[in-house]
């Protein structure tokens, strides 16, 4: 009898660190700008990427730098994942904190990292680059989409 894979035995806490590297999907979603209501806390999504996301392949462009970089990069960690409510619905770190399998266009599970693309989760094609615009413009961007539940 085959083992279960680790996301199904492991706390996000107990993971290594290249299975916690590897629960990301590589969808960019996380690396969309987003705006909080003060009022209400609600976060509003736009289809701006954060200056260091490449929108062509939904990766960072210099990942080991990105906290010295980008000032509210947030690290996913654990505790973070734990706290954050504007995951995605479709994001692995996400699935995994609720007890929900990876989804069959996961690199996971498919073996490749492009299937997150093909099943159209990814921001590619629909992200557009940070290019300075100001924070106050952010609304002609706002966007529903990351929000979306992905049905196989």
């Amino acid at each position: 009898m085959a083992s279960e894979p680790f996301w199904k035995t492991k706390s996000l806490e107990e993971m290594s660190k290249s299975e916690w590297e590897s629960l990301c999907d590589g969808c960019g979603k996380c690396c969309l700008n987003k705006l909080e209501d003060w009022d209400t806390a609600e976060i509003y999504w736009t289809n701006i990427g954060c200056e260091l996301l490449d929108c062509d392949s939904c990766r960072c462009k210099d990942y080991e730098n990105r906290f010295d970089i980008v000032e509210d990069c947030i690290q996913l960690t654990p505790q973070t994942v734990r706290t954050l409510t504007w995951l995605p619905p479709t994001c692995g770190y996400r699935l995994v904190r609720d007890g929900e399998d990876l989804f069959d266009w996961h690199p996971l599970i498919s073996g490749d990292p492009n299937t997150v693309h093909e099943a159209g989760v990814s921001v590619k094609g629909r992200a557009v680059p940070d290019d300075g615009k100001p924070v106050e413009e952010y609304e002609e961007n706002l966007v529903d989409w990351p929000r979306e539940i992905y049905i196989p």
